[in-house]
């Protein structure tokens, strides 16, 4: 009499432990393509590090964490703009930190590297692994942290034309 019991209580749990993570069933095309390979000899061993192999450069030891000028950052692997300087800001974690980026250039996925979810960043033209993004950002405006690894990015200062 205990078993049906058992298993009755037991089988819930089993289906709640099922992973809600959903494969990918094709590969994701992008506008900007190339082999591994190929990535690899264009980009800086951290940038492919990073962008190709999702990796995560030592918080404060990025060129952009402490970085304030006017301009535009831009995806290092494709030139695609990403994020607008006026939204950066020192969120103390040792990343380039903004509250919000060009949402049609950025591509929203779920990253369950750590054993949980993480909304991670990409972009979308080509990929790349950007950072993650993390609901600890100012109140005052979106209350969103884009926390992004510099190797990530290249800078394009504002002209004053």
């Amino acid at each position: 009499m205990k078993k049906p019991l058992f298993f009755l209580l037991l089988f819930p749990l089993l289906l709640s432990c099922q992973s809600s993570r959903k494969e990918p069933t094709k590969k994701t095309k992008y506008l900007f393509e190339k082999t591994e390979s190929e990535w690899e000899a264009e980009l800086s061993k951290m940038a492919f590090y990073v962008l190709r192999q999702a990796g995560t450069e030592r918080a404060f030891s990025g060129q952009y964490d402490k970085f304030y000028e006017k301009g535009v950052y831009q995806c290092a692997a494709c030139a695609t703009p990403l994020y607008q300087s006026q939204y950066k800001y020192d969120s103390g974690s040792g990343w380039p930190s903004f509250d919000r980026g060009e949402d049609k250039n950025i591509e929203y996925d779920v990253d369950y590297k750590l054993g949980y979810a993480r909304t991670e960043l990409k972009c979308y033209k080509c990929g790349g692994h950007l950072g993650h993004m993390f609901n600890d950002g100012p109140r005052d405006t979106t209350g969103k942290r884009h926390c992004i690894n510099s190797a990530a990015l290249s800078f394009i200062p504002e002209t004053n034309e």
